[in-house]
């Protein structure tokens, strides 16, 4: 695979939030406005590269049984120095975040791309794949606050919108618009892209921890029924 090609199809193709619907959750909670939003993005995208380099620079040390356990206590190291520093010289947007920022931890995007690609890539692959998925995390976010935050408040990143503003609809920056606001943008991205998924890989037995305990034929024919 092409480096280019691997830093691009997080953005669209592969986009986290609007493709594979990943990370969900802080995508609902911080995208009420597009500065919570693009701090979160940001805060994400920096765990997520930085993640993917280290985890690929263990991947031979790190054993496959207790593979899952050092990823998160990596990515923790990580949500906790950006956690500092954002705490330090940016305490308004911290509080902003607020117990979201420390749930990176347990992004299922960042966890995600630590075991499908840094742990089997070279540290420039996944350098480019954590960057690639974290820009299109982050503009997922973006495109939902701002939909949510033009139409709900009548601003864009805290600006009044004057022609807006009066006919503002606050439900949108409440739960409901937030389903909305994610439902169209889901749809968009699959009229886009013709409502291609990603291609079926193939899975094995190889690398599992529990492969020298299962019934691998056993095993094997489910994934091969659930391939089809």
């Amino acid at each position: 695979m092409k480096k280019c090609e691997i830093f691009s199809k997080g953005i669209i193709k592969e986009n986290p939030v609007l493709v594979l619907l990943l990370g969900t959750c802080p995508a609902l909670a911080t995208t009420t406005g597009v500065v919570s939003a693009l701090a979160m993005g940001i805060a994400a995208t920096a765990v997520l590269f930085c993640s993917n380099i280290v985890i690929s620079m263990l991947r031979k040390a790190v054993p496959d049984k207790v593979r899952i356990p050092c990823y998160i206590v990596v990515i923790a190291g990580f949500v906790s120095v950006v956690q500092m520093l954002m705490h330090a010289y940016f305490p308004d947007l911290y509080d902003m975040l607020g117990v979201y920022l420390a749930l990176i931890v347990v992004n299922c995007i960042i966890l995600g791309r630590a075991e499908m690609f840094a742990r089997k890539n070279g540290v420039i692959d996944s350098a480019l794949d954590g960057l690639g998925m974290g820009i299109g995390f982050t503009l997922a976010l973006v495109l939902m606050a701002s939909f949510r935050e033009v139409i709900g408040a009548g601003t864009w990143a805290g600006i009044e919108i004057p022609v807006i503003k009066d006919y503002a609809v606050s439900i949108m920056t409440a739960s409901p618009g937030g389903f909305l606001a994610f439902g169209c943008l889901v749809a968009l991205v699959a009229k886009i892209t013709s409502g291609k998924a990603p291609a079926k890989k193939s899975f094995s037995c190889e690398g599992c921890p529990n492969a020298a305990a299962c019934n691998k034929e056993s095993c094997e024919t489910d994934v091969k029924e659930e391939s089809k």
